[in-house]
């Protein structure tokens, strides 16, 4: 069974970083594209970042595009999302997803399988 499980997110200062983690079981992960999106509560999920299998193509959302990193290890299974200079807006539950198919894509229902989440809350 497909599993993925994040990891890294906490409490940090406006302007400082986090590396979030998603580390994933099954044959899925070598497959698909992956994606990071966010949500907060009361609001629609929004889209962070995606990636293709290979890493070679890469999507981000317009309002984290010059502060966030997104990049796989296939041999850990494993997709990765750098945060720098933080913002208080960035506050959110952080989710990771993939696809069965290679298409990176923005678009949520997109995706075939989702994690639990993990918070990502960002001080003033």
């Amino acid at each position: 069974q497909e599993q993925l499980l994040e990891s890294g997110g906490g409490l940090v200062q406006a302007g400082g970083s986090l590396r979030l983690s998603c580390a994933a079981s099954g044959r899925t992960f070598s497959s698909g594209a992956m994606g990071w999106f966010r949500q907060v509560l009361g609001k629609e999920r929004e889209f962070v970042a995606a990636i293709s299998r290979r890493g070679g193509t890469t999507l981000y959302a317009d309002s984290v595009k010059d502060r966030v990193t997104i990049s796989r290890d296939n041999a850990k299974n494993t997709v990765y999302l750098q945060m720098n200079s933080l913002k208080p807006e960035d506050t959110a539950v952080y989710y990771c997803a993939a696809r069965l198919t290679n298409l990176v894509s923005r678009n949520d229902d997109n995706y075939d399988y989702w994690g639990q989440g993990t918070q990502v809350t960002v001080s003033s």
